[in-house]
């Protein structure tokens, strides 16, 4: 709190300092973004490997050279 705050009540000064506070803790849309993004890679490619693997089993499974 600067040198301009010295004329403010307690109260007033209190809910400036907890608004800086509030603030500095708050999540910016930034990190929301960046953790929806990991969460969308990470179940991307947990879905690719599922249908990768899933595909070459179908591909095994209709091999006709198998006799």
């Amino acid at each position: 709190l600067g040198k301009q705050d010295y004329k403010k009540t307690r109260p007033m000064l209190r809910a400036t300092r907890l608004k800086a506070e509030a603030k500095k803790t708050a999540l910016g849309i930034k990190e929301i973004a960046l953790v929806l993004a990991a969460i969308l890679v990470f179940l991307l490619a947990f879905y690719a490997f599922f249908y990768l693997n899933v595909s070459s089993e179908a591909d095994l499974d209709l091999d006709p050279d198998e006799n």
